[in-house]
């Protein structure tokens, strides 16, 4: 039922490589969440304000802008770059990579704000102990408040990860064969879009029905031993 006259391979094949940006783009959104945090809870002035003004733009502009105008407009730089070093002619850049870090920069401002707020829940009474115990600043944070900031932050994070999940498929105006592309390209020979669009949205669902059973599962983890109300 599913094999498309033989072309059902392009929406497995489409199914990994949305997996793998999806995966990649959410360890760069986490550490891009953890650096803005930082920044925006940082005594220093300048550091908020640059938090600050990294949120406001990327939450501020539509996705598929950012991706376009960073596809296009590195393309005509890595040209730009070529033509200086001696070497002109036709430059591009890698479509995976483009998607990915477009999707860590948008992301990544959404999780600055989980984190933001997984940093303010932890009692300041617990640094100050550690700190009055002898702990070092670092030691203190990977002991005592990272795991608390991680339990926090798990839920909005979950969320963050289910809707990159499915901002993926903006990538495909850039011809990254992920799902969705692969399921236009599909569509060319065999015209069939409803029975093949209706399948990667099944596909879709399915991806974001498994990972809220991973979400509950680390959930459960991180909340270990926390009493509960």
């Amino acid at each position: 039922m599913f094999d498309f006259k033989g072309y059902g391979h392009f929406l497995i094949d489409g199914t990994i490589m949305t997996v793998t940006v999806a995966i990649v783009s959410m360890a760069g959104a986490v550490l891009l969440g953890l650096l803005g945090a930082s920044a925006k809870l940082s005594k220093n002035r300048v550091a908020r304000e640059l938090g600050r003004a990294y949120t406001t733009i990327i939450r501020g502009v539509p996705d598929l802008v950012l991706l376009l105008l960073m596809f296009y407009g590195g393309t005509v730089f890595v040209q730009w770059l070529a033509c200086l070093s001696g070497n002109p002619g036709q430059a591009d850049i890698n479509a995976f990579v483009t998607g990915s870090i477009v999707l860590s920069f948008i992301f990544g401002a959404y999780a600055t704000e989980a984190f933001r707020g997984a940093f303010l829940a932890v009692p300041k009474g617990q640094m100050e102990a550690a700190k009055a115990c002898g702990m070092s600043r670092w030691l203190a944070f990977r002991r005592i408040e990272l795991p608390q900031v991680w339990r926090f932050a798990l839920p909005s994070l979950g969320n963050v990860w289910l809707v990159l999940l499915k901002g993926t498929a903006i990538i495909s105006v850039v011809n990254l064969e992920e799902l969705t592309r692969k399921a236009q390209l599909m569509n060319g020979p065999l015209k069939m879009p409803f029975s093949i669009y209706f399948v990667a949205a099944l596909i879709y669902l399915g991806l974001t029905a498994l990972s809220e059973i991973a979400l509950r599962e680390a959930s459960k983890r991180a909340s270990a031993g926390v009493p509960t109300a």
